[in-house]
């Protein structure tokens, strides 16, 4: 169907069935115009260039931070709208219990109501991208419509665009239709006069079509909410694909190790937010001898190689990282990955042209005036009219860098050369972790596989009560960091966990349990963490060769007092912390079984093996 009164700013690929697609939602639409990335540079820095003249973002000291610019969304578009996030499966109970549910025929009809001119006065930009290193067998390609340079730019760096995808798609390759829309048409001749655009809450939608492996997003301009190769595509599409294909995607880091002997390891881990995974993913060892590299931070794609072992890429191309507390002292590789050709948003500006946000690090000069993220003046110790302090960085403020960025120098090897090998990377391990003070040991080993879905579904962070309103102590499970992004049923998909620990031939990684957040009594951290946590990721690389002292337990396999190497950190860590560390607390463990058994309550299609670990559990922590 050949579009009329829509003009194209350069040549459409020779894909009929894209390009027919485009069309159809172009004369819905109404865009001015329809470009076709092609993922060059020219392509990135002239949209930057244009969003800059347009006031809408900011360039930064090209000295201080070379090729960098800063965006201020709207106060109601900093996040990840979650309530307004759905899974439009046919079938409600297909959705499963911890997802948003809307019959797919009525929410497409609001949705195609909204989308009904909405980019009328803007272009529509149309990016093939590719979700892993392009032509990888593991790897997806999607193509996502959008009206939001911004999105553009953020695509470029976070996935694989352009040309190189069209090449590989061919003329009848099959991809993930993405449609993503700000929401604000413009009337002839107006502009944004730099103000972000995006539509009320009332008018934000995030829809994943489990069956069609359709993205439909209208209304927010931020984040995972529109940049569609993220979570909706490489977690809530990707997640059913791998369930129907026997493959897995997972909310989860990637990291090689490399012992003094020159031995590797690949470790892959899923936790909750606030529980160190960026830090771990790009961690710094304190053991000497030993090396960390990155693979990826964030999410995790698996298939079975033909030698049995799971192989994993990172789907992604850059960090989207999290910037308030972001430090040179807490994770020096993400403050040097972001130091050139990065997008900042929300972030506070300084005087100088340089980015601030609260936990950097960096010294203010006394009185010093910033921009902060609503673009007013700032300065230390402001307060609102309640008295309460106004940060200068919105909380969620982001960094999108390039992985590529992620420095590999002497005393910081950061990212891993073999981090885009389209083969991907055999997995050892995967640990499983949370916030927990007390009852979790600082790490153990699942004793089957079976057990260590057990422990993936079970996962969860201790909560205050001042924080959420609920009883000090309560802890609010994520199971397997998938609950905001699992694209079908939870109990679904923890049995596809099961099924592939049934896959003939498998050699399977083995499955651990972390947790750096003990306390003592009065308050006290137990493990000091961040690079001393590579000290925990020596046990799991010896027990993955059947070494490292462990000793058997009701809850798995933990290390003796003196399994962990605390060489160089004996007054911090003293014998005494590493016993009350590695303890079994067998009446804190009876209160975690009621507490798992009521969070299974909430599954309808729990599996059976899992109520059997459950009971083995129980059985054991009897004796």
């Amino acid at each position: 169907m050949e579009v009329k009164m829509v003009k194209n700013l350069n040549a459409a690929p020779n894909h009929p069935k894209m390009v027919a697609w485009v069309n159809e939602w172009a004369e819905l639409c109404e865009p001015d115009a329809i470009y076709w990335c092609d993922g060059t540079n020219t392509e990135y820095y002239g949209l930057c260039d244009e969003m800059v003249k347009s006031g809408l973002a900011t360039r930064l000291n090209s000295k201080l931070r070379p090729d960098c610019v800063l965006f201020r969304s709207d106060p109601s578009d900093v996040a990840r709208v979650e309530a307004r996030t759905f899974i439009a499966s046919e079938k409600e109970e297909d959705a499963g219990p911890t997802n948003h549910w809307i019959d797919p025929k009525k929410l497409k009809a609001e949705m195609t109501a909204l989308y009904k001119g909405c980019m009328h006065g803007r272009t529509m930009y149309v990016i093939p991208f590719s979700m892993g290193p392009v032509g990888s067998n593991i790897a997806k390609i999607g193509v996502e419509i959008t009206d939001s340079a911004y999105v553009v730019i953020n695509m470029h760096v976070m996935t694989r665009v352009g040309n190189a995808v069209l090449d590989v798609l061919g003329t009848d390759g099959e991809f993930v239709p993405c449609i993503h829309s700000v929401g604000k048409p413009l009337e002839n001749g107006a502009t944004d006069n730099g103000v972000w655009p995006c539509a009320p809450m009332e008018h934000k939608y995030i829809a994943q079509f489990p069956e069609t492996r359709e993205i439909w997003s209208y209304g927010s301009g931020y984040g995972g909410n529109a940049i569609l190769g993220k979570k909706c595509l490489a977690l809530r599409i990707a997640s059913v694909q791998a369930r129907d294909e026997g493959w897995m995607a997972e909310h989860m880091l990637i990291l090689k190790l490399t012992n003094p002997e020159g031995k590797v390891k690949y470790v892959t881990g899923a936790f909750p937010s606030a529980c160190g995974k960026t830090n771990l993913a790009m961690l710094i060892p304190t053991i000497p001898g030993w090396k960390v590299e990155t693979i990826g931070d964030d999410i995790s794609w698996m298939k079975f190689g033909k030698d049995g072992r799971l192989y994993a890429i990172n789907p992604e191309n850059g960090f989207f990282g999290v910037a308030p507390g972001t430090s040179m002292k807490s994770n020096k590789n993400a403050m040097l990955s972001c130091a050139k050709e990065t997008i900042f948003t929300n972030c506070a500006l300084r005087p100088n042209g340089d980015i601030w946000w609260e936990g950097m690090d960096v010294e203010l000069e006394p009185g010093e005036k910033l921009i902060d993220w609503k673009g007013n003046v700032w300065e230390m110790g402001k307060t609102d009219a309640e008295g309460k302090p106004v940060k200068a960085a919105h909380p969620n403020a982001r960094f999108t860098a390039r992985a590529c960025n992620c420095p590999v120098i002497a005393d910081c090897p950061a990212i891993a050369p073999n981090w885009e090998d389209p083969a991907g990377v055999p997995i050892d391990a995967f640990l499983f972790g949370g916030r927990r003070p007390s009852t979790l040991p600082l790490v153990y080993q699942a004793l089957s596989w079976e057990h260590g879905v057990m422990i993936g579904s079970s996962v969860g962070s201790e909560v205050t009560a001042a924080a959420l309103d609920v009883k000090a102590g309560t802890v609010r499970r994520d199971p397997f960091a998938m609950l905001p992004f699992c694209g079908y049923n939870m109990g679904d998909y923890w049995k596809h966990w099961i099924e592939i620990g049934k896959v003939a031939g498998a050699k399977l990684p083995k499955i651990f349990c972390v947790n750096w957040f003990r306390k003592t009594a009065d308050g006290k951290w137990l493990w000091p963490g961040f690079g001393d946590n590579s000290r925990v990721l020596k046990w799991v690389f010896e027990r993955c060769d059947g070494e490292g002292k462990a000793v058997e337990t009701p809850i798995g396999y933990m290390p003796t007092v003196d399994a962990i190497d605390r060489t160089g950190i004996e007054n911090k860590v003293t014998e005494a912390d590493m016993k009350e560390l590695l303890s079994f607390d067998r009446e804190g463990w009876l209160k975690e079984l009621e507490m798992i058994k009521e969070h299974y309550k909430k599954f309808d299609r729990l599996p059976k093996e899992l109520t059997a670990q459950l009971e083995a559990l129980e059985a054991r922590l009897a004796k």
